[in-house]
């Protein structure tokens, strides 16, 4: 039976309601005409276009949709069961007129008898004058109108005013928000994908655009620089509209990250999307600003959009490309403002983005404003910093010393050849029977720069032998001859034929005749992996306890466990070489050969489920998940440079995200000594996402599996706290105050005015934020206690990008490009020291005691000794007696100096001496300016005794010299502490 085109055309015709101040209503819909009977449908809306000619009907949807194969005459259609086009839509005529059909399960059949009368129709019909419009399928429109509402992941986040549907994998935590659309549910919808699925790749937050007031300003290298509006864009250039495909170029980048970890996350397969898009041609609004001349010094068009983003030292998301492609009417490059014949989504651009048809989607900039015609490629940081493809041997840390992101012959520009199995699904399990159909294998191919896809082939013996996959081509190529858009592809397998399979191969050609390699090539960025699509093949117990075949694909997309690339990842310090994966021995003639298989040769480990890793939390047993290993840490707690709470925040969970987003590549190394197992796939069942619901009924499965080992049940609190130091709590900024031209203070609202933050003296929170799609997290401590109620303090120090430190500070910069009412998200308490007061302090759990503290502090290291000298000076009983040496660069650095002075003022056990080492100093400094020295610290701090202890914090090379001096005045190294 036949799927109505409602079914299949993804989200063409709808509009999702206004989100914000400005964003578009729903256009008016009209009636159609009559359809033919032969279909038995009522009428459609259909959304007015202004499409009235022949010349603008070249540019429409219809012109592109169908082909010569599959098409029927007079929009007679064969309901076909053995059909190998399907999960498409074609184009028929119907009543003169051209509509589109799904043609799933169904293919229009060629009479060939007919086939001069239908040629003889079409060229009648391209000479035509018929009015361009999308029929709205009812069932989609109706699907597509619901609202999801706001996610609860995005609340406290500057995104909170966007709808999202739930169901999408987001791939980098709450913010900001990137994510792919479940396989199946992407394939479900046929080949136009839906907006409100389509991949989406944002490197920061979604600006909150006004079609009424938004401008795009063209400058530069054009005689009449312009500022254009939306409706300048509608009224003084033609429209062009067709369908695309978007790809990212990360896709499948977990494959790359299971070879050995890039610095990008984690893409699955399905980082890639088609839409039909509209828009005006650039090289016309190029014209239209008089564009200059090649040797004039126009030789690039720079596109730059609206976010400010923090990753790239407060700058905005630009790049480029060459005036010769711009100004190419063959490669259709657009302003975009409508995809699916609705307005821009603001997480696709709203209100207009950049559409550049076979080219990878970082050069396709959303939220665009600035458009600048310039002698140079764009100086924007991520045109150098993305979408590059650096050699196998060279890593981050090389990249970035050798210059390598800025070597022009490793630039990502067009998509490479690529494809991949959708259908069978990643544990998909097929029952064995006796009267066995054949099994229709699934998927998606795409290739870059307007090239076709000519075949498919797939293999189920290692790639010794290949089949021809059945190929539905729903695009008619531009008149230029270009394909911009993917296609699907279908075959049928004899399910005996799986039996004797290891597993499924799937290449793809284009029409150079570039394939798919073999194996990955291993790149720093993990961009462009186009290897060969592997699912592999195991016998197993069906649910109903027959015997079935259970299919693996190599990875599941972001954070979630599974592939079977995972199972076999092995961790190793050895850089990757450039034949990334070796093949395997090959088996004797009379097995399957199944020479893709990587040789990951290790020995057979213990399989920990997630229920036992979950018992060990506490400091005699303290385990951690890091991606799919388990690690028994508990004889490195004391010997950890963050002190035993950082680890225990952790422990029994998996801890990759944070693991990831603090360590260095030298401590995952280190990791490795503490390893006992990796995570057995039952965990995986255990662990239940935020979406599923755990069987609760009487006659169900129970949950008393998840319950650790009951302890004494500890007295109430009667404080509300506001720190949970397993998990993540989001804190909105209240209040932001500019001390200087590099340092902030901000107020983040509590729970409640009733709550306090509840974090010890000398303890420290860690901040997270996802920046240029990575998590990062850092520790700072607050500047207020509890007995602020209510709100907590944080005193940032900026560290903008300069030429000794190219990125800057990836966190201080964050916080200080926050505005009010935007959140953060802040874990804690942890460190392992805590100051008790009265002179009595524990460091990993030891109680101290000491009369005097001789404290050296540089730069933002001051915050944790702020936290305990105030707690020692409002406590009238508390007379410890406190020196402090604080360091800084420049007298504008010195923090919290009104407050350190005026305690020093009126406190005769409280000294404070400052020193700077360059910059102007006001008249009247009575300090040092050198840097700390043996001698400075002899003269303000007091001698080395059993009863005086001494604390640091500041950078390395301080903290290293500030210890060969305290010993050589008699300090014992066990009574110094770094914070």
């Amino acid at each position: 039976m036949g799927v109505s085109l409602e079914q299949n055309v993804g989200d063409v015709g709808r509009h999702q309601k206004s989100l914000a101040d400005g964003f578009p209503q729903m256009p008016r819909l009209v009636q159609s005409p009559r359809r033919a009977n032969g279909f038995g449908k009522p009428p459609l809306p259909k959304m007015m276009t202004s499409h009235s000619s022949s010349e603008d009907l070249a540019n429409s949807f219809v012109h592109y949709m169908g082909s010569s194969d599959g098409e029927s005459s007079e929009g007679e259609v064969s309901s076909s069961q053995d059909s190998p086009i399907h999960n498409g839509l074609d184009a028929v005529r119907i009543n003169g007129k051209m509509e589109r059909r799904s043609s799933i399960d169904a293919r229009f059949q060629k009479d060939a008898a007919e086939t001069e009368e239908k040629e003889e129709d079409e060229d009648e019909f391209e000479d035509q004058e018929v009015e361009g419009y999308w029929e709205n399928p009812e069932e989609k429109l109706a699907s597509e109108q619901l609202s999801f509402g706001v996610d609860s992941r995005d609340i406290g986040t500057s995104d909170e005013w966007i709808e999202r549907k739930p169901s999408l994998v987001r791939l980098t935590g709450r913010h900001p928000f990137n994510c792919e659309a479940p396989m199946s549910e992407l394939m479900d919808a046929g080949f136009i994908t839906p907006a409100n699925i389509h991949y989406v790749r944002n490197h920061g937050y979604v600006p909150r655009g006004n079609w009424d007031d938004w401008r795009i300003e063209v400058t530069g290298r054009v005689k009449s620089p312009t500022k254009l509006s939306m409706n300048d864009l509608l009224t003084k250039f033609s429209q062009r509209e067709f369908p695309c495909t978007l790809v990212c170029a990360g896709n499948r980048r977990k494959e790359q990250n299971m070879t050995s970890q890039t610095i990008g996350f984690n893409w699955g397969a399905a980082a890639v999307s088609n839409s039909v898009w509209k828009g005006v041609r650039l090289c016309e609004v190029l014209r239209y600003c008089g564009v200059m001349s090649r040797t004039k010094g126009a030789l690039y068009v720079c596109f730059e959009g609206a976010e400010t983003l923090p990753g790239a030292g407060g700058t905005k998301y630009g790049t480029s490309v060459s005036i010769d492609k711009a100004m190419d009417e063959a490669q259709d490059i657009i302003l975009a403002y409508e995809q699916n014949g609705r307005r821009l989504l603001p997480d696709h651009g709203f209100p207009v983005r950049v559409i550049i048809p076979g080219y990878v989607g970082g050069r396709m900039v959303k939220w665009l404003t600035a458009i600048t015609v310039s002698p140079q490629e764009s100086q924007n940081h991520y045109h150098f910093n993305d979408n590059r493809v650096l050699p196998p041997h060279v890593d981050a840390e090389r990249a970035k010393a050798e210059g390598w992101f800025y070597k022009p012959d490793y630039i990502i520009n067009e998509m490479n050849i690529n494809s991949a199995i959708t259908t069978p699904a990643h544990n998909e399990i097929l029952p064995f029977g006796a009267a066995q159909k054949p099994y229709t294998v699934k998927g998606y191919a795409y290739s870059g720069g307007g090239k076709k896809v000519t075949r498919v082939e797939l293999s189920l013996d290692g790639g010794e032998t290949w089949r021809f996959c059945n190929i539905t081509h729903l695009e008619k190529p531009t008149k230029h001859g270009k394909y911009w858009c993917w296609v699907h592809w279908n075959l049928d397998v004899e399910v005996t034929d799986f039996l004797q399979s290891k597993e499924i191969v799937v290449r793809a050609w284009d029409s150079t005749l570039n394939t798919q390699p073999e194996h990955l090539t291993w790149n720093v960025m993990g961009m462009m992996n186009n290897c060969w699509f592997r699912v592999k093949i195991q016998a197993c117990r069906t649910p109903e306890g027959g015997i079935g075949l259970n299919f693996e694909h190599p990875t599941c997309p972001g954070n979630q466990p599974g592939g079977w690339m995972a199972k076999q990842k092995k961790v190793t310090d050895q850089k990757p070489q450039p034949a990334a994966l070796e093949p395997a021995a090959p088996a004797k003639r009379s097995m399957v050969k199944s020479s893709s298989t990587p040789s990951f040769r290790q020995p057979i480990v213990r399989q920990i489920s997630m229920f036992e890793v979950r018992r060990h939390t506490h400091s005699e047993s303290a385990w951690i998940v890091v991606n799919g290993s388990v690690y028994d840490c508990t004889a490195f707690l004391h010997d950890h440079p963050g002190g035993v709470d950082s680890i225990l925040i952790t422990a029994g969970t998996d801890a990759t995200e944070e693991f990831d987003a603090i360590h260095s590549d030298k401590a995952k190394v280190m990791l490795e000594k503490y390893k006992i197992g990796e995570l057995s796939h039952e965990s995986e069942n255990d662990f239940h996402s935020a979406g599923s619901t755990p069987d609760s009924s009487l006659r169900g499965g129970n949950n008393f599996k998840f319950l650790s080992t009951i302890s004494e049940v500890p007295q109430e609190d009667t404080d509300l706290v506001a720190l949970n130091p397993k998990e993540r709590i989001a804190f909105q900024l209240i209040e932001k105050e500019d001390l200087s031209a590099t340092i902030c203070k901000l107020r983040f609202a509590l729970q409640s005015k009733e709550h306090i933050l509840g974090l010890p003296v000398g303890k420290h929170v860690l901040i997270a934020a996802n920046i240029n799609g990575k998590l990062v997290m850092r520790a700072y401590t607050p500047i207020s206690c509890d007995k602020d109620v209510g709100y907590f303090d944080l005193l940032v120090k900026i560290y903008f990008r300069n030429d000794s430190f190219p990125s800057g500070g990836l966190m201080s910069q964050h916080l200080g490009s926050l505005t009010v009412g935007e959140s953060i998200m802040v874990k804690g308490p942890l460190g392992h020291i805590q100051y008790k007061g009265k002179g009595e302090f524990e460091v990993h759990g030891h109680v101290k005691h000491a009369r005097k503290f001789a404290m050296i502090a540089g730069g933002t290291g001051i915050t944790p000794m702020y936290q305990v000298i105030r707690a020692i000076l409002e406590n009238p009983s508390d007379h410890t007696d406190v020196s402090l040496i604080y360091c800084n660069r420049n007298e504008s650095d010195i923090m919290l100096k009104e407050q350190l002075d005026e305690w020093q003022e009126k406190h005769c056990n409280f000294r404070v001496w400052y020193t700077v080492t360059s910059g102007h100093l006001r008249e009247g400094w009575k300090y040092s300016r050198c840097r700390m020295n043996e001698n400075m610290m002899r003269e303000h701090l007091p001698p080395g005794s059993p009863d005086t202890s001494a604390f640091i914090c500041g950078p390395p090379a301080m903290e290293s010299s500030a210890l060969e001096f305290l010993e050589h005045m008699g300090y014992d190294r066990n009574s110094c502490f770094s914070f």
